[in-house]
């Protein structure tokens, strides 16, 4: 009986709760309206207070308002336009972002009453020892940017040096980077009095990058250089943890002179990574934010402790990768940005000797030569693959296999017949292979060979169904390459004969382009290396057969066993030689091109680029020592 009752008496209680719940919970609605019957004009209301107003904009049912037919025609194409805008301006379209801050601009100032005089307490323009060094940042990225548009960061840099090596307070040795003292004195400088309208979109965007946006990053981010990334130093969270426990003397100490990795924003400028110790996203959470949303485009799955890194693009072609702990110390994102528009090989190549270097280049691609363009990262490989693929003849099919789509080469060459490929949860990188012999393909284009599958993708696709390949490569040096194709090939069990493997490897490859990025962060072509198998007759003979005497056919089989022991243990399977080096500045013209690949690149050229090709080596490599000879002379060519 008393089990009954205890039953009864919890639905009852139940039930209560769920009415008092139902009736005491806060509509977003009237969140709202108490938002704007409590203006507090601070960056934290203003922008709590535009989150519930778009909310409700894209939550109202307009079915329920009474709207005439043409009205609600409207209002539905604004709702979808909005939905589509809040989506699309965190996977890094400009487009959407500027029409949400547009929205923002209006909802702020219409609706909130933002005006000259409120708007000072959330940024105060007036009293700039007010200002942080973030606002300081945003003021003058602003004002760079009504001028110069996304090269705005780059002005900035270039007229201050702010690139130039400097060594901060407490640290041994010279590093890139960018001070807060430099923001500040820069500010002093440059700042100037601000419309209204001007301080409005500073504001807006402010607003925008807190809500919507990437933090600091946001702006910087859109800016024309080659990457960002964020989480990459300083103290991670999981550490604090432990300096907690320390003595409150230590801890004190460390608390406030060691940076945390929420303080960690560094851009890829010109071949210089550089810390922008001027900013900070202020809290591990919304480092965490930044790193969860940067990646979302297309939607390539969840990043989880179970799955701690994601590698994906961004709308407008940048390359992001996100990772996260447990597999890394502390969340952090790498967004890697190409410059397509100056993906040409005059803009990259501008070193004494480029007359002679560029028409090598593309003589190499006319010349149907399976090529490897090597070097560190950040030396500029994607970006040289990129404008070498301009001069392939337009009447070969192209078709590019990748791990996440980096070249967008259709967006460089819209008039090309370009198909590029990607590996999928579902569908690996073989099977795409296997299903572009199906397409229609003449060249084959790997974007990195950075693992041991698509190492072999790449000797696979040289071999059949292509007519030659382009692809980059990490090696340092052209014997690592060999050697780093030559062990992915056994990693993978394609071959068990580490000389067999190498000679597959170097049966396939013709050239090496070898780039390389100096400590200045100039970027220039160090080598370019020819590969020359090393191919010897057929020793064996037979003649042991016609020996009448025991003694002569003994003498003759062991002439052939000692060729044969000779050859399997013969380490030489191919001759690294290098045709043009970079030297002092300029480039200097080595060895010639050996006569088999002449040979071989005149039949893949059309008349014309035959008889240029044969005027290009008989103006620079006449009178060149050939790749067997050694100490040949060299020739030294210099643009007056």
């Amino acid at each position: 009986m008393f089990l009954n009752y205890a039953i009864i008496f919890i639905l009852i209680a139940g039930v209560i709760g769920f009415f008092v719940y139902l009736f005491t919970k806060k509509d977003p609605t009237d969140q709202l309206q108490a938002e704007r019957a409590n203006k507090v004009y601070t960056i934290e209301s203003m922008t709590e207070f535009i989150k519930l107003r778009l909310d409700e904009i894209t939550r109202t049912n307009l079915y329920d308002i009474g709207l005439s037919e043409e009205e609600l025609r409207r209002r539905k194409s604004k709702k979808y336009e909005l939905k589509k805008a809040l989506k699309g301006c965190t996977y890094g379209d400009v487009n959407d972002k500027k029409y949400i801050k547009d929205l923002i601009f209006d909802l702020l100032h219409r609706e909130y009453g933002v005006n000259q005089v409120n708007i000072t307490s959330a940024i105060d323009f007036d009293n700039t020892d007010k200002l942080t060094t973030i606002d300081k940042f945003d003021i003058l990225l602003y004002m760079y940017k009504q001028q110069y548009g996304y090269n705005a960061l780059t002005e900035l840099i270039t007229k201050y040096n702010l690139d130039d090596l400097k060594t901060v307070y407490g640290a041994s040795e010279p590093s890139y980077v960018i001070t807060p003292e430099e923001i500040n004195e820069i500010f002093e400088k440059e700042y100037d009095y601000l419309s209204f309208e001007d301080r409005l979109n500073i504001l807006s965007q402010r607003i925008y990058q807190n809500y919507k946006g990437f933090s600091v990053v946001d702006e910087v981010r859109d800016m024309n250089i080659d990457g960002i990334s964020g989480g990459v130093s300083g103290l991670p969270e999981s550490f604090m943890y432990q300096v907690a426990q320390l003595g409150d003397y230590v801890k004190q100490t460390q608390e406030k002179t060691i940076p945390r990795a929420y303080d960690s924003v560094w851009i890829f400028y010109k071949g210089k990574s550089i810390q922008m110790a001027c900013l900070s996203f202020g809290s591990y959470d919304e480092l965490k934010r930044v790193c969860q949303n940067i990646y979302k485009y297309n939607n390539p799955g969840q990043l989880s402790d179970t799955n701690g890194y994601k590698i994906n693009e961004m709308k407008d072609g940048s390359r992001v990768v996100v990772v996260r702990p447990s597999m890394s110390e502390s969340w952090a994102f790498f967004v890697r940005k190409f410059d397509t528009p100056n993906a040409v090989l005059e803009n990259l190549i501008r070193q004494d000797g480029k007359e002679f270097v560029i028409p090598m280049l593309k003589f190499l691609v006319k010349g149907a030569r399976v090529t490897a363009l090597t070097g560190e990262q950040g030396c500029g490989k994607t970006t040289m693959l990129m404008a070498m693929i301009k001069y392939i003849y337009p009447t070969l099919n192209i078709r590019v296999q990748e791990t996440a789509f980096e070249l967008h080469l259709r967006k460089v060459y819209p008039n090309r017949n370009i198909l590029t490929f990607r590996e999928t949860d579902t569908v690996s990188g073989q099977e795409g292979l296997d299903l572009q012999k199906k397409t229609d393909g003449a060249v084959n284009i790997l974007g990195e060979v950075a693992t041991d599958e698509v190492a072999a993708w790449m000797i696979q696709m040289a071999q059949v169904a292509s007519k030659f390949t382009i692809f980059t490569h990490h090696a340092k040096t052209f014997d690592n390459l060999i050697l780093s194709l030559r062990n992915s090939l056994l990693k993978i069990g394609m071959f068990n004969n580490e000389k067999v493997a190498e000679i597959q490897v170097v049966n396939v490859m013709n050239f090496e382009v070898h780039l390389k990025r100096g400590f200045d962060g100039s970027r220039f072509i160090e080598r370019i290396t020819e590969c020359i198998p090393v191919k010897e007759a057929n020793p064996y003979t037979y003649d042991h057969n016609n020996e009448s005497t025991i003694e002569g056919k003994l003498d003759k089989f062991m002439d052939n066993a000692t060729h044969y022991f000779t050859k399997i243990t013969e380490t030489e399977t191919y001759k690294a030689v290098n045709i043009i080096e970079y030297e002092n500045g300029h480039y200097v013209v080595k060895n010639k091109i050996s006569d088999e690949n002449i040979a071989l690149m005149k039949e893949n050229m059309s008349e014309e680029d035959q008889t240029a090709f044969e005027e290009f080596l008989r103006e620079y490599f006449s009178g060149i020592g050939g790749p067997a000879v050694s100490g040949g002379s060299t020739r030294r060519v210099i643009v007056e």
